[in-house]
């Protein structure tokens, strides 16, 4: 039994360990051990491109490449295109355009556009031509694999147009949300002054209302008082002529007594 040896790389953006054997190429460990079917085996000479991925985001030829040389490296084959259960706009054009006949060297082509793309957004037809030389198809003449990169171009412009315009619209949302927050604030506040400017109201009301009432009760006190005194007064005052009429008479009486 061969020796295995054991290396930590992250392929399609998961972290990954494997355990081959040290004579496999990249190619075999991602098809063997990995099962990662999608890259091809081809020549296996380094010439038709069917086994092309992407390591640290650059094209290479995976048969060419030791498994051993990936420690702690970045893999991406054809099966990591896709992000979020959507395929990737190459992927689409592809599809879209006839570009993927028999497909067997397909994932080759679609990892080296990606590459391209994010080296150069808006490529010129040389560029793309130049980029994609050492991908080698039998079916479809290049032309519509040409076209197919140029649609994917304009389709993620589209896209990340869509997505900018999205992000205003959501900015704008959050502007208009903002603003209604800031004028309920100030509605909140202004009716908060006036709730209190009415309680000031209100209490100043009832604290000249208790003044008044507080002056009359003193007023009704000091007439109240101001009638008893004359009522008293005028008793008096019958009183007194009471008991000098009652000793008037009297004095009349004794003298005619006399």
């Amino acid at each position: 039994m061969p020796h295995h040896i054991q290396l930590a790389l992250t392929v399609n953006g998961e972290p990954t360990e494997v355990a081959f054997a040290p004579y496999k190429t990249l190619l075999e460990v991602l098809r063997e051990d990995l099962n990662l079917c999608g890259t091809k085996h081809g020549c296996e000479l380094g010439e038709c491109g069917a086994c092309a991925v992407l390591l640290d985001g650059q094209p290479v030829l995976s048969c060419l490449v030791l498994g051993a040389e990936c420690e702690g490296r970045d893999v991406l084959t054809i099966e990591g295109l896709a992000t979020d259960g959507r395929l990737h706009p190459l992927q689409e054009t592809f599809a879209d355009l006839g570009a993927a006949q028999c497909g067997y060297c397909t994932p080759g082509f679609l990892v080296t556009a990606k590459a391209l793309l994010d080296e150069i957004p808006d490529p010129t037809r040389d560029q793309i031509r130049e980029a994609l030389a050492g991908c080698l198809c039998r079916c479809t003449g290049y032309q519509q694999i040409f076209e197919a990169v140029e649609a994917a171009v304009e389709r993620s412009a589209k896209t990340e147009g869509e997505r900018s315009a999205k992000a205003f619209a959501l900015q704008g949302d959050d502007d208009d949300r903002r603003s209604a927050t800031v004028s309920a604030e100030r509605h909140q506040r202004s009716a908060n002054v006036s709730t209190e400017q009415r309680s000031a109201k209100a209490s100043t009301e009832r604290r000249s209302a208790t003044v008044s009432a507080e002056r009359d009760q003193r007023s009704a006190k000091v007439s109240t008082e101001q009638r008893s005194a004359k009522a008293l007064a005028e008793r008096r005052s019958a009183t007194a002529s009471t008991e000098r009429d009652q000793r008037s008479a009297k004095a009349s009486a004794e003298r005619e007594a006399r």
